[in-house]
């Protein structure tokens, strides 16, 4: 499967999990940082915080890397920009 001429790679359960476990973390460190800011995030924030940074790990491992060249910035952009778009509606419609 290619999306802007990029070829994609499936990740393998085990990469899943692995990206899994460093997006937690990374959001964790995220949501403690704004905390100490004294600027805390709100739910709707954090969760959307969340899905970005699991797309940039779980990106990485289907072959979309920021280093490769602008298509591949483009594609992370793009598609972290849909899911936190989809993210926002569901949200709206929710709350």
């Amino acid at each position: 499967m290619k999306i802007l001429g990029i070829e994609l790679s499936k990740p393998s359960f085990n990469e899943v999990t692995a990206s899994a476990v460093m997006a937690a973390g990374l959001w964790l460190a995220c949501v403690a940082l704004w905390r100490v800011s004294e600027q805390p995030m709100d739910r709707i924030e954090a969760g959307g915080a969340l899905l970005v940074i699991f797309w940039g790990c779980v990106g990485v491992r289907m072959g979309i890397r920021l280093d490769k060249g602008p298509r591949h910035v483009l594609a992370n952009v793009l598609c972290g920009g849909a899911i936190l778009a989809l993210y926002h509606v569901v949200m709206s419609l929710v709350v």
